[in-house]
């Protein structure tokens, strides 16, 4: 008898352990030993098919981010604070660049709106952000202050917030939601920076068909895997300007006939500041794999929708030395 496999999506992960919801069902599932074999990574939003509350398959994503590990996102929140801490221009091109990397939308939320602070700041956010087609919602979690307008972005979409700690992401979802009651902390008053209160990636429902990714953060994210002349694809307003560089691997720092360069008045400084910033972590990640020799290479070939295994350049002279054995060999018989 053949047992029928269920699909359904993973909403949290602890240990080895994979929570499972199947309509008003949770299910605590492992992984099949052959999955852990191949060292298939199995995100929280991942679908997958379960039998015997074994995970045996991880069905094809839509997207996914690595760091925290998350799949099937339908936008990224990225929220800062107005003030304590105070706006951080860099950190949130930082964001906003990782998202166009994952090819994620993203919503730009400034929370802390209550306090104090100068009001010419948001003439700036919005001049810089709105015209590339990113949303700008300012929001007060504390006196609940733009919740409407951020409910309304969030509304039937899964949704991750980030942004650094202390700068209310908790807070933001207990206001628009107080029976998800997640842990919050205040910000130290000596690093004015928060502390995480969160463990480990979970989905969470505030209302029917609304769920918000609750993540330990977003730490330690830097741009040390990708080569220098691919940053530019992470800004709207470099990018285009990209085809007009003299240069094919142009960097637009310092070289002759950078277009970019010809029109630094129509980019911000903080994002072009930003840009030069991630190009040199860049640098970095290239002199990493140049002196180590690292070069990745796929383990299989695709042939009229078949895939074979594809041999390494060891093996494949290896091949090659072998056939022209044969060949002499055969040249020898026929002398």
């Amino acid at each position: 008898m053949v047992k029928s496999k269920h699909v359904a999506q993973i909403f949290k992960i602890h240990s080895d352990f994979y929570y499972l919801t199947t309509g008003n069902e949770i299910v605590e599932c492992k992984v099949r030993e052959v999955l852990k074999k191949k060292k298939t990574k199995i995100y929280v939003g991942d679908f997958v098919e379960f039998e015997d509350n074994v995970i045996t398959s991880v069905l094809k994503r839509k997207n996914y981010i690595a760091r925290p590990s998350v799949a099937n996102l339908d936008q990224i929140i990225i929220v800062s604070a107005l003030k304590e801490p105070d706006l951080d221009f860099t950190q949130m091109n930082r964001y906003l660049a990782f998202c166009e990397y994952y090819k994620i939308p993203a919503v730009l939320c400034f929370n802390k709106n209550d306090l104090k602070w100068d009001k010419k700041l948001r003439d700036k956010i919005e001049n810089i952000y709105n015209p590339l087609g990113y949303k700008t919602i300012f929001t007060s979690a504390k006196e609940h202050k733009g919740l409407k307008t951020l409910e309304t972005a969030l509304k039937d979409k899964t949704s991750v917030l980030c942004g650094n700690s202390g700068v209310g992401k908790s807070s933001i979802i207990n206001a628009i939601n107080p029976n998800v009651n997640l842990r919050t902390k205040e910000i130290s008053e000596k690093t004015q920076r928060g502390t995480h209160t969160t463990r480990h990636c979970e989905i969470i429902e505030i209302e029917q068909n609304t769920r918000i990714v609750d993540t330990p953060g977003f730490s330690n994210l830097k741009f040390d895997f990708l080569l220098p002349q691919d940053v530019d694809k992470l800004f709207k307003e470099i990018y285009p300007f990209r085809k007009d560089c003299k240069y094919k691997n142009c960097l637009h720092i310092n070289e002759d006939g950078c277009a970019v360069l010809g029109n630094l008045k129509s980019i911000d400084e903080t994002r072009y500041k930003s840009y030069i910033e991630f190009v040199n972590e860049a640098k970095s990640y290239k002199e990493k794999i140049k002196y180590e020799g690292k070069k990745i290479e796929t383990t299989q070939k695709s042939l009229k929708d078949k895939e074979f295994v594809k041999l390494n350049e060891h093996k494949r002279q290896s091949s090659r030395n072998t056939l022209k054995q044969q060949l002499n060999k055969e040249i020898e018989q026929y002398k």
